[in-house]
């Protein structure tokens, strides 16, 4: 029996079970958006990289807000103050500074909505896509109806 192309593999649809080493976020993030995806034509195994890509940010999201709901979006600031002997006898507060972990947040906001976008994971994008079907193409207008409903 001759070997399938990668391309040809599983139909040429995503497989239903996210990769091995990601993470519970991640995995959970895959199965629900490869349900979705699947069901739409244009999405075929060769985006499966994309997936990942989407997958993983939203696990870097979640991670980094459950950080700063445990710590907050900012951080004291403190300096030593020592004796002769070198102990610390004193801390001085010195001002606030920005979490880390927000920006890390920020970022993964910002990745997951550029490639939901590719994906046809927002409103917008769903939208656009259908307007670009109604240019002409009825009846592929009418597959897309039906699976959004």
């Amino acid at each position: 029996m001759p070997k399938k192309s990668n391309k040809d593999v599983n139909g040429g649809r995503i497989r239903k079970d996210p990769p091995d080493y990601f993470g519970r976020l991640a995995g959970s993030a895959w199965r629900k958006v490869v349900d979705f995806l699947n069901d739409n034509k244009e999405i075929i195994r060769v985006d499966s990289g994309l997936i990942e890509m989407y997958c993983t940010q939203y696990e870097i999201y979640r991670n980094a807000y459950k950080h700063i709901q445990e710590n907050g979006e900012v951080q004291g600031i403190y300096e030593s103050v020592q004796n002769a002997a070198g102990e610390v006898i004193e801390k001085d507060f010195k001002g606030y500074k920005r979490n880390p972990m927000t920006q890390i947040y920020s970022d993964s906001l910002k990745n997951l909505t550029n490639i939901g976008k590719e994906l046809g994971l927002s409103p917008k994008s769903r939208k656009e896509l259908f307007d670009n079907l109604n240019d002409g193409d009825e009846e592929g207008l009418a597959d897309i109806v039906r699976l959004f409903k």
